[in-house]
């Protein structure tokens, strides 16, 4: 008898800086798959804080602790096209974090566009935890930037990198 096929999914983003939303979408992300790629993205729209090594290592660090024994957890860089790296990891599903109705109408874009290119791949959203419906990545920077306290909306240790980051780079 064979064994049951590993369902991988992929959660990307550009993680800059990894959120408690982010963190609170792979902790439910892992109930759904055997596998969860990271996919910590290069996004030259933005201008990120942190680089993508750092991205990717802050993200190892705080996402491993989420997994909790469900799923295995695995964090990688890329640079292509989200669908193209998902075929590259094996990904049936793409998980993407929903905060609210402007979320929705980027990302139903994005569902159409990625269907077209390859329809094996299914994207599966996960609604925010209301807690966290208003953190995003660009207000923690800018709160930081401004000398706000970020701590509610981070872990400490990505807190404490922040909030040094902004002190090296006024």
């Amino acid at each position: 008898m064979s064994s049951p096929k590993r369902r991988v999914g992929l959660y990307p983003g550009t993680f800059d800086p990894v959120t408690l939303g982010h963190l609170d979408i792979i902790k439910r992300a892992v109930k759904l798959v055997d596998h969860l790629v990271i996919g910590v993205a290069t996004n030259a729209s933005k201008t990120p804080l942190f680089t993508l090594d750092e991205r990717v290592a802050m993200v190892r660090e705080e996402a491993e602790k989420q997994a909790a024994g469900r799923a295995t957890v695995e964090v990688r860089a890329f640079d292509t096209l989200l669908v193209k790296f998902a075929e590259e990891v094996g990904a049936s599903v793409i998980i993407r974090g929903l905060r609210a109705v402007s979320d929705f109408e980027y990302e139903f874009q994005m569902v159409a566009m990625n269907q077209r290119l390859s329809s094996e791949i299914e994207t599966v959203f996960l609604m925010a935890d209301p807690r966290h419906q208003a953190i995003a990545s660009r207000l923690v920077k800018e709160i930081a930037i401004l000398g706000g306290d970020i701590t509610p909306f981070t872990t400490p240790a990505v807190a404490k990198a922040v909030i040094q980051r902004c002190k090296e780079n006024p």
